[in-house]
């Protein structure tokens, strides 16, 4: 059978299963295998299946993503969260539309120990949305901000996108997370931006909180001191070469259980609310990274990733030309598809082109991130959206996708400025041992 044909198919019939709400990992799995046989046979393709999946479950490699996630999920039971949304708004408050703003802080304080977008969105619905309504704020603009604020869970490290792209392109993961730090810092401080525009021209729709004491500020820092010193230790630790991003992953999942403890809010039963939830949160990925990679050798059998790359290459619109094909391409993709689901496709066809084309890979890690987190926000199928719809119902997704707008727009810029001045992403990673 025609192996281009064969190709085709398989694309088309991964779509129309996902369309059909066929979890996406299973999908690609379905296909992977099925086109496998086709073009090779049966045997093959079940050996496929034998192999893959305990194969990848037992990659120490990916024993990173495990210990992360429950870095996160004890930092998130300890209350750290509203720690620093507390913080921020004795510090940001009083100024226009200063709670929101403080949303934004405490998302991007959060997003430094937890890792995840959609978790960083979900708890800080919880935290920060009740008090946005107290103040007045609009459904669509509360909502949009905190949609936003949690895209930055998977720049700012750690984040389980960036040691999907590292194992995947053998980019080193340290650097990867390094590389992550002024990009999401440039995303806070842009977001603030947006919403100082948005009072200037809307002073209606963005209320003042009251003035805090310098007492009250000093006090509210003195609570976040036990999140500034678990991203100090992990991030610290590896970009001082004091132990590997493995070895950080743990320390940091032991670090966020030690400070839990002592300040005395993780309890037994909260523990292994946490056990359970990190278990489960790592079985969803592993399930889609097995889909993706069953998919992947079904992809070589078809030569369609060495077809894609000589195609990417030959473009005759230079460089920077195929990057801006990648990434709108990245752009509707993340409208429809789930981001890990989008990585671990797309990255092995446009990593190879764009070395290839002379790009460095950490900075690339970090332009393939900030592309996946606008699919997060963007229209139909913002997952972080979702995430608040389904925390606040009594809001539609048309009035968060609204609210989320004129962040979209922000980040569009952000993108173009890590694009047009790569030191901003590479300086740090390169001062590293």
């Amino acid at each position: 059978m025609d192996r281009d044909l064969v190709a085709g198919g398989g694309f088309v019939a991964l779509f129309v299963l996902m369309g059909l709400r066929v979890p996406v990992g299973i999908a690609m799995g379905i296909v992977g295998v099925a086109g496998f046989a086709l073009v090779n046979n049966v045997t093959s393709a079940l050996g496929l299946i034998a192999r893959s999946p305990i194969s990848t479950v037992t990659d120490f490699n990916f024993s990173i993503i495990p210990m992360f996630i429950l870095m996160g999920s004890f930092a998130s039971a300890a209350g750290m969260s509203g720690d620093l949304f507390r913080a921020s708004r004795a510090w940001l408050g009083h100024l226009r539309g200063g709670l929101a703003m403080s949303t934004i802080a405490a998302c991007g304080g959060f997003a430094a120990i937890n890792g995840s977008s959609v978790a960083t969105a979900a708890t800080m619905t919880h935290v920060a949305l009740p008090e946005l309504r107290r103040a007045g704020y609009s459904p669509g603009l509360s909502t949009g901000v905190i949609a936003a604020g949690g895209t930055l869970g998977i720049m700012i490290p750690p984040s389980v996108i960036f040691v999907l792209y590292g194992i995947m392109t053998q980019a080193d993961i340290g650097k990867l997370f390094i590389a992550g730090i002024v990009p999401g810092v440039l995303g806070v401080l842009m977001y603030i931006l947006t919403l100082r525009i948005i009072g200037w021209r809307d002073p209606a729709h963005m209320p003042r909180d009251r003035r805090h004491s310098l007492a009250e500020r000093l006090n509210a820092v003195k609570d976040v001191w036990e999140s500034l010193l678990l991203f100090l230790f992990v991030i610290g630790g590896m970009y001082g070469g004091w132990f590997t991003v493995t070895e950080a992953a743990s320390m940091g999942a032991v670090g966020a259980l030690a400070i839990g403890l002592i300040q005395r809010r993780l309890t037994p039963r909260l523990i292994m609310r946490c056990l359970v939830e990190a278990l489960r949160t790592t079985a969803a990925i592993f399930m889609i990274v097995i889909g993706a990679f069953l998919f992947g050798y079904f992809l070589t059998i078809t030569q369609t990733t060495q077809k894609m790359i000589e195609f990417l290459v030959g473009l005759p619109v230079g460089p920077y030309g195929v990057l801006a094909i990648i990434l709108f391409v990245y752009f509707i993709l993340g409208a429809i598809m789930d981001e890990l689901a989008m990585i671990l496709l797309t990255v092995p066809i446009v990593f190879p082109a764009m070395m290839q084309l002379g790009f460095d890979p950490v900075w690339f890690g970090v332009i393939i991130v900030m592309a996946v987190t606008l699919g997060l926000i963007c229209p139909p199928v913002g997952m972080n959206v979702f995430v608040i719809n389904s925390i606040a119902r009594d809001v539609s997704l048309g009035t968060i996708y609204w609210g989320v707008s004129p962040f979209i727009l922000c980040d569009i810029v952000r993108l173009t400025i890590l694009c047009a001045f790569p030191a901003l992403s590479l300086f740090l990673p390169r001062s590293m041992g």
